[in-house]
């Protein structure tokens, strides 16, 4: 195993935290805040934090982007999409999955899954929450650049996670027992409109 050629303390320490907030209201996420932001390659609505400066693309971070869907998800997508999750995933070389779980919350549902895989010559780990909330897919991610600064780093990490939130309008809109109440309103306003 290598170890990380980062100078640093012998334990990581917070000197504040911080909070992120999607602009468009989607998400919030809190991260150290000493960490640096960078830009999420190939993800316009996204953003990363890393502990290291001076990286054109650094391999530690946490990170948070949203891909807009074309169709609304509900709970009975929840097997087509943990397998095309799994398809996503088998991109990454020597992937190893490590821990894995599914859960629906309404019509919200996370995947989450913690890996490690191949990168050139290194081996990274990374922890992410892939969530489909209403029409969109929100994915959070904690990457160390091996499983040393991982298993490091992983109080920050862990904190990024602890602390997501979606707002009450995106539970709203995901709430089975509300979906039957939103239709009859939809129903009930397209008849006064004719």
């Amino acid at each position: 195993m290598t170890t990380s050629t980062h100078d640093r303390p012998p334990r990581p320490r917070f000197t504040g935290v911080d909070t992120f907030s999607d602009p468009k209201g989607r998400y919030q996420f809190r991260f150290a805040d000493d960490w640096l932001r960078y830009e999420l390659d190939g993800h316009p609505e996204g953003v990363m934090y890393s502990p290291y400066p001076n990286q054109a693309a650094p391999k530690t971070f946490v990170s948070a982007y949203v891909i807009p869907l074309e169709f609304e998800v509900v709970a009975e997508d929840m097997a087509d999409l943990s397998a095309a999750v799994q398809e996503g995933l088998q991109q990454f070389p020597g992937l190893n999955i490590e821990q894995s779980a599914d859960d629906a919350y309404g019509n919200l549902l996370k995947f989450d899954r913690t890996f490690t895989f191949q990168d050139g010559d290194a081996v990274r780990k990374r922890h992410t929450w892939i969530l489909y909330v209403n029409t969109w897919q929100i994915v959070f991610a904690y990457q160390g650049e091996s499983i040393e600064d991982y298993e490091y780093w992983l109080p920050m990490g862990n904190t990024m996670f602890f602390h997501v939130k979606i707002p009450d309008a995106l539970w709203f809109a995901t709430d089975r027992d509300l979906n039957g109440f939103k239709k009859l309103y939809a129903k009930g306003n397209e008849k006064l409109e004719s």
